[in-house]
Parts: C-alpha cells; sequence; structure tokens
C-alpha cells in the first residue's frame, strides 16, 4: 500500500459500489471480468433491482429519498467496513463528484477509483477550473471572475455583448444557468441563477461567461495513470440536448477531423496534467462554427456516454479504471489509440415526448430487448420493476455500432423498432423521429437543435394517422369474423386471429 499524488493504491480484492442502475450494473460487469469481488447498496425502492442480485454481497443503506440512502457517507464506509472492501466506485451522479466523499474514503483507508480529492475540489470549482486550465494553455471562453455584484456584472456584460450566460460557481447539468439576450434581462436572470444555485448546491456564487452560438458540444475522453502517462481516447458528439441534459451521444464526432482531434487531444491532456489527475476522466469543450474550441468543464467520474468511446476504440474504460486504481501503467500509448467505425447512444428515458418531457412512472409490464449484430443495450431494470419519482427517469442506454455512421443509423433505427416498453411512456419515439430527421443525418446541429429547431408533432401526426388505419382494418377484420362466424355455424370452427392482421399491419407500415 503507497501513496502517490494523493491517492492510495495497491492491489484490492474487493470492491464496494456506492451507485444504482446500469452503472452499478456496469461496474459489477468490469468486477467479475477482473476477478473482483463486489459490494452493492440498496434503498427501500431497489430492493429486488438488478445490481443488488448480480452483487456478491448487498446491503441496505436506507429510504428511497438519496439524501436517506445512496447519499449518506456514513451508512456508506459503515457498509465498506462491515464487508471487508478495500476499495470504492462511485459510478456516475451522487457522491461520484463530491471531493469531501474521495477524501473520506482515503481517511478511511480505502481506494477511492477515482482521481484525488484534491483534483476533484479544483474541476469541481467553475472558476477555479478555468483559472487552472487558462494557465496551462488551455483557451477558455471569455468571462468574469466570481464575486462581482450585479453593478458589476451589469458592465461586464454590457462589455462583452449579448448574448451572455450566468453561471453558478458551484453548477452542474444546467442548474444555476441562465441564458441572458438582452441587457434589460440581466438583473432578472443572476437573481433567478442564484436561487436555483442556492437551494441545489448550498452556493449562490455566480459568474458570467460569453454564450457562444450555433456551439457544438464535443468532449474527449481521458484516462491517466499514477506514473505520469495520460491519453486521449477520441472525442464524443453530445450537442443533441435538452435543458443541458444530453439525450443522444456518438463517436466520432460528424464535424471533427483528425487535425481538429490530435489539437483537442492535445489541449485535453494538458488540462488533466495541470492538475496531476488520475484515473477516467472528460474534458467538454464547446466548438464554433469556425472549429474554435474552448474549455467548458471537466467531468472528474466515469461519464454516461462511455460506451461509445469503448466500440470505436477497443477499450473497455470501466476496466481501465479499476487497474489504474490498483496502481498499473496504462498497457497503451498514444499512438496505439485507433478509432474504428461509428457508434451512436441513445438514452431511454421514462418520459413522455408528446408532453413536455413529462416523466413517467409506474410499473414496467412489458420488456423486450433489441438485440443483434451491432447492438449493445446497458439497463438496470426489468419486466415487473416499478420506475419511482426518487431516482434519475434514465431506464436504459440503447447503443448501436458500424463500420459508418450510416450503418450506425440504420442499426439504430432497427434496434429501436425492436425495442417494446409498456406500463411507462418512454423518449423511444423521439429518437425515432431523430433517427430520421434530415439535420441529423447530415451532422447539421448544434447544442440549440432539439429545443429550438426539432418537433414531435409530425411525429404525433403520423401516428394519428397510423391509429386510424389501424383501426379500420381491425373494424373490417371483426365483420369478417362475423361472417365467418355465421357460416361456421354447427362447423364448430372460428378462423382468423386479431393479432395475425396486426401483426400484418406492423410489418406494412416499417
Amino acid at each position: 500500500m503507497k501513496r502517490e499524488d494523493g491517492l492510495l493504491t495497491k492491489k484490492f480484492d474487493k470492491l464496494l459500489i456506492v451507485n444504482r442502475g446500469e452503472i452499478a450494473v456496469r461496474i459489477l460487469r468490469a468486477c467479475h471480468e477482473l476477478g473482483i469481488k463486489t459490494v452493492a447498496v440498496y434503498s427501500d425502492a431497489d430492493r429486488n433491482a438488478p445490481h443488488v442480485r448480480f452483487a456478491d454481497e448487498a446491503y441496505y443503506i436506507g429510504p428511497p429519498p438519496a439524501r436517506e440512502s445512496y447519499l449518506r457517507v456514513d451508512k456508506l464506509l459503515d457498509v465498506a467496513k462491515r464487508s471487508g472492501a478495500q476499495a470504492v466506485h462511485p459510478g456516475y451522479g451522487f457522491l461520484a463528484e463530491r471531493a469531501e466523499f474521495a477524501q473520506a474514503c482515503v481517511d478511511a483507508g480505502l481506494v477511492f477509483v477515482g482521481p484525488s480529492a484534491q483534483a476533484i475540489k479544483i474541476m469541481g470549482d467553475k472558476q477555479e477550473a478555468r483559472e487552472t486550465v487558462k494557465a496551462a494553455g488551455v483557451p477558455i471562453v471569455p468571462g468574469t471572475e466570481p464575486g462581482l455584484n450585479e453593478t458589476e456584472m451589469q458592465a461586464a456584460a454590457d462589455r462583452m455583448g449579448y448574448p451572455v450566460l450566468v453561471k453558478a460557481v458551484a453548477g452542474g447539468g444546467g442548474k444555476g444557468m441562465r441564458p441572458v439576450h438582452r441587457s434589460e434581462d440581466l438583473q432578472d436572470a443572476i437573481a433567478a441563477a442564484r436561487r436555483e444555485a442556492l437551494g441545489a448546491f448550498g452556493d449562490d456564487v455566480v459568474y458570467l461567461e460569453k454564450m457562444i452560438t450555433d456551439a457544438r458540444h464535443i468532449e474527449i475522453q481521458l484516462l491517466a495513470d499514477a506514473h505520469g502517462n495520460t491519453v486521449y481516447l477520441g472525442e464524443r458528439e453530445c450537442s443533441l440536448q435538452r435543458r443541458h441534459q444530453k439525450l443522444i451521444e456518438e463517436a466520432p464526432s460528424f464535424v471533427v477531423d483528425e487535425d481538429l482531434r490530435q489539437r483537442m487531444g492535445a489541449v485535453a491532456v494538458a488540462a488533466a496534467k495541470a492538475v496531476d489527475y488520475v484515473n477516467a476522466g472528460t474534458i467538454e469543450f464547446l466548438v464554433d462554427k469556425d472549429k474554435n474550441f474552448y474549455f467548458l468543464e471537466m467531468n472528474t467520474r466515469l461519464q454516461v456516454e462511455h460506451p461509445v468511446t469503448e466500440l470505436v476504440t477497443g477499450i473497455d474504460i470501466a476496466q481501465e479504471q479499476l487497474r489504474i486504481a490498483r496502481g498499473r501503467r496504462l498497457r497503451f500509448t498514444q499512438k496505439d489509440i485507433q478509432i474504428r467505425g461509428w457508434a451512436i447512444e441513445c438514452r431511454i428515458n421514462a418520459e413522455d415526448p408528446y408532453n413536455n418531457y413529462l416523466p413517467s412512472t409506474g410499473v414496467i409490464s412489458t420488456m423486450r430487448l433489441p438485440t443483434g449484430p451491432g447492438v449493445r443495450v446497458d439497463t438496470g431494470v426489468f419486466r415487473g420493476y416499478e420506475i419511482t419519482p426518487y431516482y434519475d427517469s434514465m431506464i436504459s442506454k440503447l447503443i448501436c455500432y458500424g463500420e459508418t455512421r450510416g450503418e450506425a443509423v440504420l442499426r439504430m433505427r432497427r434496434a429501436l423498432e425492436e425495442y417494446r416498453i409498456t406500463g411507462v411512456k418512454t423518449n423511444i419515439p423521439f429518437h425515432q423521429h431523430m433517427m430520421d430527421s434530415h439535420r441529423f443525418l447530415t451532422g447539421n446541429f448544434d447544442t440549440k437543435f432539439v429545443e429550438d429547431r426539432f418537433s414531435m408533432s409530425d411525429r404525433a401526426a403520423d401516428q394519428d394517422m397510423e391509429a386510424a388505419v389501424l383501426a379500420t382494418l381491425m373494424a373490417h377484420h371483426q365483420s369478417l369474423q362475423a361472417g365467418q362466424r355465421i357460416a361456421a355455424v354447427g362447423a364448430g370452427s372460428e378462423k382468423g386471429s386479431a393479432w395475425k392482421w396486426y401483426n400484418r399491419w406492423e410489418r406494412l407500415r416499417r
């Protein structure tokens, strides 16, 4: 056992996973393949969840609300002690980017599968992160320092020019962020951002940043070991968002050529080295229409969308996290990293895309997952599982791979058609509509595309027409059935099936 740059590293053989859902299952599988025993935790809502069943051991940690279970550091450390786990993996969300939790794990003699608490702290503070990477030569979006009063921010915004963004220093996931297009709207936006940031993060400090219009959200995946080796695994296109929440990701990006990839990768590596970063991490950039790129933030954890990078590089990022945490050197150098093919990920969420994406709760009564060549589904639910309001609405991640972007899109279309879920509403129709969108197919989109220039209304009209045609077919079939029953009196025969006609219609409409 030894300390390297604030990290406690050793060859552990039992890991506590302090998360739930598909990411907990993903980490469990990585551990199983490496021969590492696993410990899961669960709340009342997750007693029958797959991650509980798949783990070698599982411990109850409290009621469904996360603040009473998955966010209780004392309970989690107690489980580590009782189970004999020597390491902790935070997954994403919950405590994954809490520097205090990472330090508490190290103080308890546990290996934290992630970066040092100091790196999390620096990169978790947006302003400190900006100043740190700027000193390392990383381009940043023009903006102000935090702590200015309303009058000073008004003057700064007027100098920069509109539009601008009001951003919370401790923000994340779009919380504490307000776009401002006119000078007279700035003060209201500052007040609203402060209130939201205080409620979400307990910190109402905000700053201003110039808004990059027609921007794309491109991120670079990094891996860094404790021996000074850092590599980038290409980029991910994450511009298809709604309210700053990603919906569809792909690797590589339609707009990134090899020259831009190398320049962004070199800058991302420099940003990571500026904080002595170790383990998996992601540098997010905004890229303008002229392919100028600017540092946005660093995610000091495993990303939700990591599977698309795994498919195009052939590198198991979750396993690499565990190897790095054990003190191993990276098994490859930058020249070994090759991008092959194309991968697309659709986040399947329990929400209604026809009703302003209202979350949907209930019991999943039917669940048929797509399969076949080039199709991967990461999920933490099953038929009979209850979707509750306590956690994120994501049901699964559907990832499709092809040798070209066109092949990946075709496979995604097929996989979405095969996917069947009943009992809750899902955003599968949104993804189907997007896969048919001319602007998506031509790569002509930016971070505001979904909110400003994409509508489900035409899809709804198509489905109304399909429903009307199907109703007509069913009515015609019922009349035929009635005639057949009359003709078959005395013969004990009743031929035909409504499901046969439905299946014929399903084949025709495709």
